[in-house]
């Protein structure tokens, strides 16, 4: 069965004659006349009675009420489509790694929005496991998280590399680590650690570390805000590993300090996700093309110096 044909039922039906439905549709009175016997062909029903003026069958009167609700959604749904490869849609949805939304985004969603002042932006701040997700449940349209291949390794996923930034150690100002300018791993190994919390790629990246260093990491404390780590390592002697990005705020208060690590040096890759059929669709394009922008000139803290109005033209 196919669209064609219910139009043409309905054509004939509403006019009362093939030749006025053929004139409605724009096509020939054959082409009508095929299209309804083929409908009539699959269904296993005669639906209309020929006559000097065409009349419903009960079959074709059973079909006349659904065949018009058909019709009429597959003219929305077509409307819908092309509204959405327009770039006419209601809202972006994004999830990203707190670091990302609080030192990166600003700029980009601050330009988004005079782009596309009739397009809703919603911005999540969510874990990179949980990001990734809610992307892969069309929850949202594009995610900014820590690449971790295990989890975007599908054929429909687009993964973008953004940017990579050390990772570095943040301690309380009188912490005994504080005496070393690079701080060994073997050192930190001593030492409890707050962490992210399950769910985040910090916490996953940290822990293969001690591994391949072939440390103990005493994970002492989950937490999931930047401000928590900095108000409880601030108290004693936990430390913690934390993105660059995350420390900017850190490095110009006088009760914490932060030291680079020796090496091998913990680099953590941030990368945009989304689907390839996404990537058609203007408004996430543009979200797309405003991202890689900032990216090739952004680094770890410098994001505090991007002006809002880098893309502001």
């Amino acid at each position: 069965m196919r669209i064609e044909q219910l139009q043409a039922f309905l054509a004939v039906a509403e006019t009362g004659s093939f030749q006025a439905a053929a004139r409605q549709c724009q096509v020939t009175q054959s082409t009508i006349s095929r299209q309804v016997q083929a409908l009539e062909a699959d269904l296993d029903a005669p639906l209309l009675h020929r006559g000097a003026q065409a009349k419903l069958t009960i079959a074709g009167e059973r079909l006349m009420p659904k065949a018009r609700r058909i019709c009429q959604d597959w003219l929305q749904v077509s409307r819908d489509i092309a509204d959405l490869m327009a770039g006419k849609q209601p809202e972006l949805c994004v999830a990203a790694i707190q670091t990302v939304c609080a030192h990166f985004l600003p700029p980009i969603l601050q330009q988004f929005c005079q782009d596309y002042p009739n397009v809703q932006l919603r911005v999540s701040s969510l874990g990179s496991d949980r990001s990734l997700k809610v992307l892969r449940d069309g929850l949202v349209d594009i995610a900014i998280v820590m690449q971790n291949p295990k989890l975007t390794a599908h054929p429909e996923m687009a993964v973008i590399p953004l940017y990579e930034e050390a990772v570095e150690v943040l301690l309380a100002a009188d912490h005994p680590l504080t005496a070393y300018e690079a701080v060994p791993w073997e050192a930190l190994s001593r030492f409890p650690h707050v962490v992210f919390k399950d769910g985040y790629g910090m916490q996953r990246l940290v822990q293969e570390q001690f591994q391949k260093c072939e440390g103990t990491l005493q994970a002492a404390l989950e937490l999931n805000t930047l401000d928590a780590f900095r108000g409880v390592v601030r108290q004693g002697n936990f430390v913690a590993l934390l993105p660059k990005a995350a420390l900017t705020e850190c490095r110009r208060d006088p009760t914490l300090a932060v030291r680079v690590t020796e090496a091998p040096v913990l680099r953590r890759q941030v990368v945009l996700v989304t689907t390839h059929d996404r990537l058609t669709i203007p408004p996430i394009q543009r979200f797309y093309e405003l991202v890689k922008t900032l990216a090739s000139d952004f680094q770890g803290p410098a994001a505090a110096t991007v002006s809002p109005l880098a893309f502001v033209r």
